[in-house]
């Protein structure tokens, strides 16, 4: 469903027609969209009240998740078609554009292979198990 909010739908029978799936399927879906905050529900119409779906900020982060993953699927063209059913282009130039990682100091691209991770704030001593060896240790280690 997050995907189809990315597309475009917002209404809850275009989201249905898209999908194929059951309404109560689709009920749960979106509702447990709603609750991660990934939408908003707004009434467009009443008599019968009747919403759409419109992703937040939180949901539209989300979609560059998707964006990589079709970005990946047309580079090796993973359903064997002709070529891509989609392209990703800027609305304003018309221009394709990329998903592209950026130093947030530099703006400059950097490669994939060039990225590392470091432990975050967030780190328990899971993460920092699981980790060990594995990430960029910014501070000296002590000896």
């Amino acid at each position: 469903m997050r995907s189809k909010g990315f597309e475009g739908l917002s209404r809850y029978d275009d989201f249905r027609r898209s999908s194929g799936i059951t309404n109560a399927t689709l009920s749960d879906r979106l509702k447990a969209l709603e609750e991660q905050a990934l939408i908003t529900r707004q009434l467009y119409q009443t008599r019968p009240d009747r919403y759409e779906y419109v992703l937040t900020e939180k949901g539209r982060d989300i979609g560059l998740v998707l964006l990589s993953m079709m970005q990946i699927g047309s580079k090796w063209n993973i359903p064997d078609l002709v070529g891509p059913s989609l392209l990703m282009v800027d609305g304003n130039s018309g221009h394709k554009v990329k998903v592209a990682l950026v130093d947030t100091e530099t703006g400059q691209q950097v490669s994939p292979q060039d990225v590392m991770v470091e432990l975050g704030p967030g780190a328990d001593e899971l993460t920092r198990w699981r980790s060990a060896g594995r990430i960029r240790n910014p501070e000296p280690s002590e000896s």
